[in-house]
């Protein structure tokens, strides 16, 4: 028994790495928002890890009750279908708003000039945006966004597709320690990836120098989740 744990707990760590690597949507929403947000590391982080565990969790909560209550697989992965249809469908909705306030925003903040008179036959003028003005409205610690919130809602509806029927259940055939310890595995190596990723890829980000992109950050962020959406719900990513 001792052999086949061992198998199920390196099955589980694989899968959870490669799930989280080959899907986009685990760490490109993060590192996207971060980036046009100016969020800390260690704000990107606790975000990344909070919607890591929601997205987990979902599909631990029900592949329990379905170990515990005797349900077959294709019952659990009807349910599970239903709820990655939603979670996408509330990406592209997030991913399409936040395009557009981008857009808006970005307009707005458009360069342009001023001219000054200061004697006559003398004036000058020189050319500004607001972006650095107004970049508090948006991002003011005192404020509070919804943005992490809504992310987290969107994780938490994404379910785990490989957990139940490659992992949960084998385990299951063993005893209920051997669904915690491999549902634990699984759990750690997905959202340690998601760290490592999101944290990888925020400073390759910072090292590429995007500044003379920043008007359009909000819009790139948007465009980013909304095309991480579609890849999920059209492409099956």
């Amino acid at each position: 028994m001792a052999v086949e744990m061992n198998a199920l707990n390196v099955t589980a760590a694989t899968i959870g790495f490669f799930h989280t690597l080959l899907g986009p949507d685990h760490y490109l929403p993060f590192v996207m928002i971060a980036w046009a947000r100016k969020w800390s590391g260690f704000k990107t982080m606790i975000v990344t890890f909070l919607c890591g565990i929601g997205h987990v969790g979902g599909s631990v909560v029900l592949g329990l009750a379905g170990v515990a209550l005797g349900l077959a697989v294709n019952k659990l992965q009807w349910f599970e279908s239903v709820r990655g249809n939603l979670a996408a469908w509330l990406m592209i909705g997030f991913g399409i708003a936040y395009l557009v306030w981008g857009l808006r925003l970005a307009y707005k903040n458009r360069p342009h000039k001023h001219i000054h008179f200061h004697i006559p036959g003398v004036e000058h003028d020189h050319s500004h945006d607001h972006h650095s003005e107004h970049v508090h409205i948006h991002d003011h610690p005192d404020r509070v966004s919804i943005t992490p919130w809504v992310l987290f809602i969107i994780f938490a509806l994404g379910p785990c597709e490989p957990l139940i029927p490659l992992v949960m259940y084998p385990a299951a055939k063993n005893n209920m320690f051997g669904v915690f310890m491999v549902t634990a595995v699984f759990a750690a190596v997905t959202i340690g990836t998601m760290l490592t990723v999101v944290t990888l890829a925020r400073h390759g980000v910072k090292l590429l120098n995007f500044s003379s992109m920043q008007r359009y950050s909000h819009a790139i962020a948007g465009a980013s989740i909304l095309m991480c959406g579609l890849a999920i719900q059209f492409m099956g990513l």
